[in-house]
């Protein structure tokens, strides 16, 4: 299983219906298939601003875990909504700063259309041992066999 797949196994992302398409690099690439049940207005197909910032925030943290290939928990992130979303919506996010404990994306998120529906920055932790916190204790052990022995060299 690849690092994309493993984003798969995390609950509430997968019951908003994220799908991660590529983590690799420091950049991730993801989207949402729109559904009635993550419309915010009863009878019509516009996405709950929620489900926006679910994409925007699973994708920026999977590209910051793709340079670190460990949990890298949400410290802020900050959104604007250009648009509202109507369509399936795609978000695609670049690391800009990798610290020894923080890492940083920016991320675009567009609608089947191409039209941009928000613009975001998420603030990840990383590094760390986890120790004493709910992502310590090898969560991400799962990774191992998505990534490469020499990742992260």
């Amino acid at each position: 299983m690849d690092l994309p797949e493993r984003f798969s196994t995390m609950p509430f992302a997968d019951l908003v219906g994220v799908e991660v398409t590529h983590a690799a690099d420091g950049h991730a690439e993801g989207t949402v298939a729109m559904r009635a049940e993550l419309s915010s207005i009863p009878g019509q197909m516009i996405a709950h601003g929620g489900v926006t910032y679910t994409l925007a925030d699973t994708v920026g943290g999977a590209a910051v875990i793709s340079r670190t290939l460990d949990v890298a928990p949400t410290i802020d992130m900050r959104i604007d909504y250009v648009s509202p979303a109507t369509t399936d919506i795609y978000a695609e996010a670049e690391v800009l700063r990798l610290g020894g404990n923080v890492g940083v994306a920016d991320v675009l998120v567009t609608d089947a259309d191409d039209n941009t529906v928000a613009t975001a920055r998420g603030v990840y932790k990383t590094g760390g041992t986890g120790e004493g916190t709910p992502w310590g204790g090898g969560h991400l052990d799962q990774l191992g066999d998505a990534l490469p022995d020499d990742a992260g060299d």
